[in-house]
């Protein structure tokens, strides 16, 4: 199979262009997702797609995100396979009635006489917009049965992970980090990464729940996911000098999660360290750590770590943002001290 290098951004607009070749009833619906002149969303993933499929099939919407979220369920309930564009991921909160209470809840109240297979899209993170375009919200979802939640962190698995959604019956949930993207030109984020990397250019999927060992390591198990992942791996070649080694495992996908992984990894290393950029009360890492609490407990030598963004709001001001927000040199002194223990 061919391979092609590709953005995040470029990977993902692949696969969505793959999957409405495939499947006539997939379908987009956003703001600004392919307006004439626009950047194809805010952040370049939808660009073009319009000349190809037709304005019927790449839907732009009004600034409303309870029409986008509405017209999601409904399409998807009978027959339809939308990808809804949340335009910046704090505005899933406008729709959390319909995901929450009739996306996540249809299959079970009929008895599995209705699906709904439709897939959010939804860029999270802090890039100095201000706290109410910067927060990472995946635990407020991974708490909802009936929703499985996913978290590309490079475009390998931004293609094959969100091919894999768009076939699922159930609705998903895909978090994006904006400074992942790679977009270049006007939509380039400031101190954005570019994890450029090899994509095949042709079919294949990722199956949920199993997660990938970004670093082989023997000291600490460090879970993290999204711009973490990069965080992670710059504290990682800063503790290599030292002689403290970090295996990285990347979960992909939040729900469902990979426990047997990460219960190999933690039998090597005896220690656990959980990354997240979203707060530290009652974030997903939470989750995790309370599972490993119960079933690794006697694989441990040390209590469970947690790194995570302070238990505030995201400040505006960039040099406030960037201590709230985990850096790699907070990692490596959390490291340093689990390593005490």
């Amino acid at each position: 199979m061919k391979m092609a290098m590709m953005t995040i951004a470029q990977a993902l607009r692949e696969a969505i262009r793959e999957e409405m070749r495939r499947d006539e009833r997939v379908y987009c619906i956003g703001e600004d997702i392919d307006i004439e002149g626009g950047f194809g969303g805010a952040f370049t993933v939808t660009l073009g797609l319009s000349k190809e499929f037709g304005h019927e099939r790449i839907l732009d919407t009004p600034i409303s995100e309870i029409l986008i979220c509405g017209a999601a369920v409904g399409s998807a309930i009978t027959g339809m396979r939308p990808i809804a564009d949340v335009q910046y991921g704090d505005f899933i909160l406008c729709m959390m009635d319909q995901i929450v209470n009739q996306a996540a809840k249809m299959t079970y109240m009929s008895g599995g006489a209705v699906k709904v297979p439709m897939v959010l899209r939804i860029p999270v993170g802090a890039t100095t917009r201000g706290s109410q375009h910067a927060q990472s919200l995946e635990a407020f979802l991974t708490h909802v049965p009936g929703l499985k939640v996913i978290c590309p962190s490079t475009a390998y698995d931004a293609k094959g992970l969100l091919k894999q959604a768009v076939r699922d019956d159930n609705p998903v949930m895909v978090f994006e980090h904006k400074l992942l993207y790679g977009s270049k030109g006007n939509r380039a984020e400031k101190s954005a990464l570019s994890p450029v990397g090899e994509v095949p250019d042709g079919e294949y999927t990722i199956e949920f729940g199993k997660a990938a060992i970004r670093r082989e390591g023997k000291d600490i198990t460090v879970v993290a996911n999204l711009l973490m992942v990069y965080r992670a791996m710059e504290a990682a070649e800063i503790l290599e000098k030292e002689g403290i080694s970090l295996e990285i495992i990347d979960p992909r996908t939040l729900v469902p999660f990979d426990y047997g992984t990460l219960g190999k990894s933690i039998e090597k290393t005896s220690r656990l360290m959980i990354v997240e950029e979203d707060t530290k009360r009652g974030g997903w890492g939470a989750e995790i750590a309370a599972h490993a609490a119960e079933e690794f407990i006697y694989l441990l030598d040390a209590p469970v770590k947690r790194v995570a963004g302070l238990d505030t709001v995201i400040p505006f001001a960039p040099i406030m943002e960037n201590y709230v927000v985990p850096s790699a040199a907070r990692i490596a002194d959390e490291a340093r001290d689990l390593m005490r223990r």
